[in-house]
């Protein structure tokens, strides 16, 4: 893909109100989202909203932001959705096509946050009717990414990265000379466990998993910058937004989350976007995009910070990395296999039915004894997730039997 549906357009006229819709709004991307809007709520019309469960938060920020529509993916929380937003004007509705149908609806972006592959239906909604996505989902791409492309191409749908790395990327990548990137470098925190030796790993418990050193994330997030896996997802999500192979994707550690990722160029250059971890920089980006709207982000004060440091992925303490990079080699729906797989681990961990180092063998396996196939419609990818899952949790089950 060119990336002309965003980079080149940056002199396009939005306008001054913006119509946004907000897919996964009560979780963090959606919450800091909220945040950014409610700071200069002329600027924003807000169309419509989603949730998977939380109808505490959907119904509050509906109510704060006037939005048009507030969808909860679980139909038996439709009634006290409903009564929540008695009387309001707000309409609302329930059900997993409720939410696809909110992303149809006339929003001129669109904030991608669902988790996982949950998002891949509505994300693609939203961008066959050509708004401008902003994409904090990174399994769509992970788990479809040709056709996720593709159907970018078709309709000129925008394309914004929101993951602090992608984004940071994007901010300093050279589309109009990419035979002149040598290599892009993604920055990898290092989780909670980039010290902690592998016999406590095996014992790590989901509340140690999830206590992210700098970031405020989601328990499926966390648990998989915990893993490393984060960073496999993101390979493969780079490999489609830039479109460089695979041994032209670099990670490096950095655990003060200060330089959020790099792009060398074949003169020596080194381009890098710097900030203070906080999401609401690369939200900004994207909200206001094509220009700069403020941001409440702590300042960076490198005078503060004094030393940055890095280090090489220990791949042998953490496979994920070599597992997604293996993936992506593979092609067809590997990278799909590999993302079914590692949700259903990581959610088979936070029940307590698996160990933290369970995750990635149950990928592993996974990836092993499930045929790869080519990617050719979305029917296949549905199916091929749905395969990877129900292998993947044959396998929870039997090592929580034999725990």
């Amino acid at each position: 893909m060119d990336m002309k549906t965003a980079k080149h357009q940056a002199t396009q006229d939005l306008g001054d109100v913006r119509r946004v819709s907000i897919l996964g709004s009560t979780g963090s991307i959606g919450c800091n989202t909220i945040d950014l809007i409610s700071r200069n709520p002329d600027a924003y019309l807000v169309e419509a909203l989603t949730a998977n469960v939380n109808v505490e938060v959907l119904a509050r920020q509906a109510k704060a932001t006037n939005a048009r529509l507030a969808v909860v993916a679980d139909e038996t929380c439709y009634a006290d959705l409903k009564d929540a937003l008695a009387g309001t004007g707000i309409e609302a509705a329930a059900g997993e096509s409720a939410v696809v149908e909110a992303a149809a609806r006339p929003a001129d972006w669109v904030m991608a946050a669902i988790v996982g592959a949950a998002g891949l239906l509505p994300t693609l909604t939203a961008v066959r009717r050509g708004a401008v996505i902003a994409l904090a989902n990174k399994e769509c791409l992970v788990c479809a990414g040709a056709l996720v492309l593709a159907e970018i191409e078709r309709s000129g749908a925008t394309l914004l990265p929101v993951d602090s790395e992608h984004n940071a990327i994007f901010q300093v990548f050279d589309f109009g000379q990419r035979d002149a990137v040598e290599k892009i470098i993604l920055t990898a925190s290092g989780g909670p466990f980039w010290r902690t030796p592998l016999e406590t790993m095996a014992r790590a418990t989901p509340e140690e998993a999830i206590a992210h050193p700098n970031w405020d994330m989601g328990a499926k997030i966390s648990v998989d910058s915990a893993t490393m896996m984060n960073k496999g997802l993101e390979l493969i999500e780079a490999y489609h937004l830039f479109q460089l192979p695979e041994d032209k994707i670099d990670v490096l550690v950095h655990p003060q989350s200060i330089i959020h990722s790099l792009v060398a160029y074949v003169d020596g250059s080194v381009l890098a976007q710097l900030g203070s971890p906080d999401m609401r920089t690369p939200i900004a980006y994207a909200l206001g995009w094509p220009k700069r709207i403020e941001a409440p982000s702590p300042r960076l004060d490198l005078a503060a910070v004094g030393t940055l440091k890095f280090e090489t992925p220990d791949n042998r303490r953490f496979p994920s990395i070599d597992l997604a990079r293996q993936a992506l080699r593979d092609g067809g729906m590997a990278p799909t296999i590999l993302n079914a797989a590692n949700e259903v681990a990581v959610a088979a961990f936070l029940n307590r039915k698996i160990g933290f180092l369970d995750i990635a063998r149950t990928v592993a396996e996974t990836l092993a004894r499930l045929p790869n196939v080519p990617m050719l419609t979305l029917d296949d990818v549905i199916s091929v997730d749905a395969n990877a899952r129900r292998l993947a949790e044959e396998q929870a089950t039997a090592r929580t039997v034999s725990a």
